[in-house]
């Protein structure tokens, strides 16, 4: 059985292999579709060209997460492929360009990405079976008081993963109920459990050899990515704080510079295009500002192409988005469903207001109550809001301000470069997914949660 974590080194660098085989046989494929029998001249720009080609295909592979499994639908699979193959084929338009390799058809890349895209996803769909077979289905044990189990136990209900099965809930007597149930449940996943009995816990699961999930609560979040001392005879964990170091900042800072504007350029078309349909289709004006809270608590306004009727809060005040939302325009729910009203955030993005990654910035009305509800709520403002995040991408749009807060602060306390960039390439994959625009909606009724799994008491 293929354990959580995925396939092990050896078998994912083996398809990483393949992947890189079989975009060559795309092109190669193509060239043929195209002239018949292989042209020596053109085919010589290609072949000059392949190193770069290849190199360019495994970073953006990586990046858009395509060989992360454990959590992957068939239509997830298509939309990384072709969003990569996209992606794939904007940077060989450039690079042949760049790299004068001007023999290089335009028409191989057009004909490729069509080709590459269904070669690939059916080798990776095929891939995704194999190991949705292999890895079966691992019962859980989710343990804690009745409140977070329930809120634990909707997650995975609700969730698209069929590696993991809620087996049983243990609300009461932890440590007796883990013990009686010890051979038949695979993963136990530990929540907010008083600190003596989860030592307990803890130490007998590890002796059993089982796998253990934790909860994100503050504290579990806390240790994460620290940093390990020595002190003379004794070692010590020095805690992480919630910021982002004055060098990385500045890295980020000129990363948002420039990737806003390369996408302003990119985009404008799209978003002169869009001032026109909302203008035809709604009275009232075609950006939306709206005051909204960054880091050091600082309050500024977003720009957004409006996507609501411009009475949406007269008579409701500040409410939060809801799933079907009445105040949406019939051109809005399109601009929401694929982020397009988000666009003029970049130039929020261009007077350092927000970034291009960070938690999504509320406003001040949101702020104050979150506060009162959650102590820890002020250290997502000791970095930049963002444009999209760790949440936006993990998490899904109907998610509460708490599940929300947990993301953020994950992302705060392990933030580096390369998580952002992952972030980045995978922010496009959630156009695909309908559940991640929506707004907060209902919840599965409570005999529907506990269906088919056994509390312990």
């Amino acid at each position: 059985m293929i354990k959580s974590g995925g396939f092990n080194r050896t078998i994912k660098l083996g398809i990483s292999i393949s992947d890189v085989i079989l975009y060559h046989l795309s092109f190669v494929i193509s060239f043929y579709l195209r002239y018949g029998l292989r042209p020596t001249f053109n085919y010589s720009a290609y072949q000059s060209a392949l190193p770069y080609i290849m190199i360019a295909f495994i970073f953006i592979n990586i990046f858009s997460g395509i060989y992360v499994l454990y959590n992957k639908r068939i239509i997830d699979t298509f939309s990384t492929t072709l969003i990569s193959q996209i992606m794939m084929s904007v940077v060989i338009m450039a690079m042949t360009f760049f790299g004068r390799w001007f023999a290089f058809p335009r028409t191989i890349v057009l004909i490729n990405l069509i080709v590459s895209t269904i070669i690939l996803f059916a080798w990776r769909t095929l891939i995704l079976e194999i190991y949705i077979r292999n890895a079966g289905t691992s019962k859980v044990m989710i343990v804690g008081n009745e409140e977070q189990s329930r809120e634990t136990l909707l997650n995975f209900k609700t969730s698209r993963n069929r590696q993991y099965k809620v087996d049983a809930v243990a609300v009461d007597n932890y440590f007796n109920n883990i013990k009686k149930n010890i051979d038949n449940i695979d993963v136990f996943y530990l929540l907010d459990i008083e600190t003596l009995e989860e030592r307990k816990i803890l130490t007998y699961l590890t002796r059993m050899n089982k796998r253990i999930f934790i909860g994100t609560d503050f504290g579990n979040i806390l240790r994460t990515n620290n940093r390990i001392m020595n002190i003379d005879d004794e070692s010590l964990i020095a805690v992480a704080k919630f910021e982002i170091s004055p060098e990385n900042d500045t890295i980020k800072r000129m990363m948002d510079v420039i990737v806003s504007l390369l996408m302003i350029i990119f985009t404008a078309p799209l978003m002169l295009f869009t001032v026109l349909a909302i203008k035809l289709t709604s009275r009232g004006p075609v950006l939306y500002k709206q005051v909204r809270v960054t880091k050091d608590q600082k309050e500024f306004e977003i720009y957004k192409f409006r996507s609501m009727r411009i009475d949406a809060e007269d008579l409701s005040g500040p409410v939060l988005a809801q799933a079907k939302d009445p105040r949406i325009t019939p051109i809005g729910n399109y601009l929401r469903s694929l982020r397009i009203d988000e666009l003029p955030q970049l130039f929020n993005v261009l007077k350092g207001d927000m970034s291009l990654i960070g938690p999504r910035p509320e406003r001040p009305f949101f702020v104050d109550q979150f506060q009162e509800q959650n102590p820890y709520y002020y250290l997502r403002h000791t970095v930049r809001a963002g444009i999209t995040g760790y949440a936006q991408v993990y998490g899904k749009y109907s998610s509460d301000f708490n599940s929300k807060l947990r993301f953020d602060l994950l992302y705060i306390k392990n933030y580096s470069l390369v998580m952002d960039l992952q972030i980045l390439f995978q922010t496009v994959k959630i156009l695909f997914d309908k559940v991640s625009s929506q707004g907060v909606d209902e919840e599965l009724p409570t005999e529907k949660i506990y269906e088919d799994v056994r509390i312990l008491k």
